[in-house]
């Protein structure tokens, strides 16, 4: 419950619309959300995700893909309001991660803190990128009318909360792939900071181009393609996320591409990463289904994450 008093403290989106902590607590008292958020519920919860997670590393190691595409995002990691791209794609030889000294997870929110040995590998790694395909995706963007941004060094910044990779591709590297990474093309969008978030039919399109490099890129690799994020957070809305995972399982390019941007504001905006995915394999003979979605409530008044599993192949 570290957390709590910070949502107690702020605003939140929800529903397309913002409101104060004590307001969601009266619009959604018929909810029970007091007991859904109980110490007994959150532990279920916590062990439901687990089991998840480890259903979807059995899976990654079972298929054994041989590099991997990954949409994520950054919460002021690496981008800084200074110089915000709404799209970034890697294309450096390799890049690291590793312990983040105790002076710099000081700095870091309530929560967040405990929960970075699922991101960190205890020594520092290196890991392979994709140089020759993220160029490929940069060259074909130029041609269809992308501006990207390119990258080929996770930037080190004095004094900041973060060194090393964005959670975003962190928790894939070390929980699905068990810290036995492939190569992977690390393509980061912008989903959290105004003025320039992209819309959801773009973040489709994005995945779309994606699928035209890879389609075109002469290998004869496995290449695996992971929307990696949270479902909605911070104030969990099941409706919402019920609607995007039938979405995504019909193949239903033209909901995901109308989606109210007002509706992917907060951690709910990382699943804008799912939607890029998407438009990646719609296209696809892959299918595959619902592992788990576990709507882990913290408070009252709905605060939470929600966590949905999926996978195909």
């Amino acid at each position: 419950m570290l957390r709590v008093p910070g949502d107690r403290a702020r605003s939140h989106w929800f529903r397309g619309a913002r409101y104060t902590f004590d307001e969601l607590v009266e619009l959604r008292q018929d909810e029970g959300l007091a007991e859904r958020s109980t110490l007994e519920a959150r532990t279920s919860n916590h062990a439901a995700c687990q089991a998840a997670i480890a259903e979807v590393a059995r899976i990654w190691s079972e298929v054994n893909p041989d590099v991997a595409v990954i949409f994520g995002n950054d919460q002021r990691e690496l981008v800084l309001p200074q110089l915000q791209p709404a799209y970034t794609v890697y294309y450096g030889e390799a890049f690291w991660n590793g312990p983040m000294p105790e002076w710099r997870s000081a700095k870091l929110p309530a929560g967040i803190r405990e929960a970075e040995w699922a991101n960190r590998p205890q020594a520092r790694t290196e890991y392979r990128g994709l140089p020759e395909l993220a160029r490929k995706l940069l060259d074909r963007g130029l041609d269809e009318r992308w501006d990207f941004a390119a990258s080929n060094e996770w930037p080190e910044y004095p004094d900041h909360h973060h060194i090393g990779t964005p959670h975003a591709f962190a928790y894939v590297l070390r929980r699905v792939m068990e810290d036995r990474a492939v190569p992977i093309l690390p393509i980061i969008t912008n989903t959290f900071f105004a003025p320039n978030q992209p819309r959801p039919w773009r973040c489709f399109e994005l995945g779309q181009l994606v699928r035209q490099v890879l389609d075109d890129w002469e290998s004869d690799l496995r290449v695996a393609v992971v929307g990696s994020g949270g479902m909605s957070h911070f104030m969990i809305n099941e409706a919402f996320d019920q609607g995007l995972i039938d979405a995504i399982q019909r193949r239903d390019a033209e909901y995901l591409r109308s989606i109210d941007p007002n509706l992917m504001r907060d951690g709910t905006s990382e699943l804008l990463n799912w939607v890029s995915a998407s438009g990646c394999l719609f296209e696809t003979e892959l299918s595959g289904d619902l592992i788990d979605y576990v709507p882990c409530y913290r408070s009252e008044a709905g605060s939470g994450t929600a966590q949905g599993f999926l996978a195909w192949r």
